[in-house]
């Protein structure tokens, strides 16, 4: 008989599902002492599952013992973000329409965050992002945003594990500096790009609040379109996209 949860879940999947969430939030790879002090679950246990789930995939043991994810689990990752940035569409096109510049939807993965979803602009000059691509939190505009609903410890070991590379001289190159950044992001409630990740080329993004994960759309396009004026008009749509998507991934669960 399924052993039973207080919620009403069954409780060996939610234990599997909370160490599969450990070794998320510690960068994707973490050993059983790490995993043990961080959970209430018996080492046995712990043990017990992470053999389960290094024989079906879905987390794999290092030579130096350590556990990570499994390759399985980039499958599942895509179909989530695929349904995802379905569901984002009809959004992001209407900042399109009613922007005429491309809008972008991106998730954090491990340390990166992953483009999952565009409606690129009409127009010949635009910021060439692509579906799949990963890219660095510190130096875009949806990872701005991402890494502004995190707290400073978070978002330390995100930027010590994937590096600050700077792409322009105006890429943030310190984590007290991105920190700084992010602060004026909480107070004003958006994040913008501007020309970090390429010259010539500014983004306004913005999170998507109560996301499954974290989550954040934008708006970008050459600074000679992409100016204060159009920061006016918009922000507000990003943040009326942003909650409508919201809306609709509360519905959808």
């Amino acid at each position: 008989m399924a052993e039973k949860a207080a919620g009403g879940g069954v409780q060996s999947v939610e234990r599997v599902f909370e160490l599969l969430e450990l070794i998320t939030d510690a960068g994707g790879e973490v050993t059983l002492s790490e995993l043990s002090a961080s959970t209430d679950l018996p080492l046995p246990t712990i043990h017990r599952l992470l053999r389960t789930l290094v024989m079906k995939g879905y987390a794999r043991q290092l030579p130096n013992r350590r556990y990570a994810l499994g390759p399985r689990l980039i499958r599942l990752g895509e179909g989530a973000n695929k349904q995802l940035g379905a569901l984002a569409r009809p959004q992001l096109k209407m900042l399109v329409d009613r922007l005429g510049e491309t809008s972008n939807m991106a998730v954090l993965d491990s340390d990166m965050v992953v483009y999952i979803a565009q409606v690129p602009s009409s127009h010949s000059m635009r910021m060439f992002t692509e579906v799949g691509r990963r890219a660095h939190t510190h130096d875009t505009g949806v990872g701005k945003a991402i890494l502004a609903q995190l707290d400073n410890e978070t978002v330390r070991n995100i930027v010590t594990r994937a590096g600050m590379p700077t792409p322009t001289e105006k890429s943030i190159g310190s984590v007290e500096q991105l920190l700084e950044e992010l602060e004026n992001i909480r107070e004003r409630g958006y994040s913008i790009d501007e020309q970090e990740q390429e010259l010539g080329v500014r983004c306004f993004a913005m999170a998507v609040p109560d996301a499954p994960t974290p989550t954040a759309i934008s708006v970008s396009g050459p600074i000679s379109r992409v100016d204060e004026s159009f920061a006016d008009k918009a922000v507000p749509l990003l943040r009326s996209a942003a909650q409508a998507i919201s809306d609709d991934l509360n519905l959808a669960s």
